[in-house]
């Protein structure tokens, strides 16, 4: 497993998941693509890129006088992370309240749901066991 640090905000995941989707970019490339429809500055940019290349999330490689930036973990990587931290975040200390809220809420939003995240739990379970 790679070592990371998740993206901070939604620029920078915004930029992470540009790169996912190019393969590789310039920062040049990534500012015309990104910043420039939101109104960034091209240094935000450069510094959006830099964050994420000093968390691990993202390599760089020199071509010419630029350097061309890469995704250094999959997207899955980053989405199983993203989620423990956020359940981590909700759940707290005590998670069994914010457990069986959860599941509350689940069941008013829609029942059917409840099926779903029964048979997820039975899957994980079946999968921790080796079986």
């Amino acid at each position: 497993m790679t070592s990371f640090r998740l993206p901070g905000d939604d620029l920078e995941y915004a930029a992470l998941a540009e790169l996912w989707q190019l393969g590789s970019a310039s920062v040049r490339d990534l500012h015309e693509r990104l910043g420039v429809p939101a109104g960034y500055v091209y240094t935000t940019t450069a510094k959006v890129i830099d964050r994420l290349h000093d968390k691990g999330l993202i390599t760089r490689r020199r071509e010419g006088s630029a350097f061309v930036y890469g995704p250094a973990v999959a997207p899955g990587e980053v989405e199983r992370a993203r989620a423990r931290h956020l359940m981590s975040r909700f759940l707290g200390p005590g998670p069994h309240a914010a457990v069986a809220a959860l599941v509350e809420a689940v069941g008013e939003i829609d029942p059917n749901l409840l099926e779903a995240l029964e048979q997820a739990i039975r899957d994980k379970r079946n999968s921790s066991r080796g079986t």
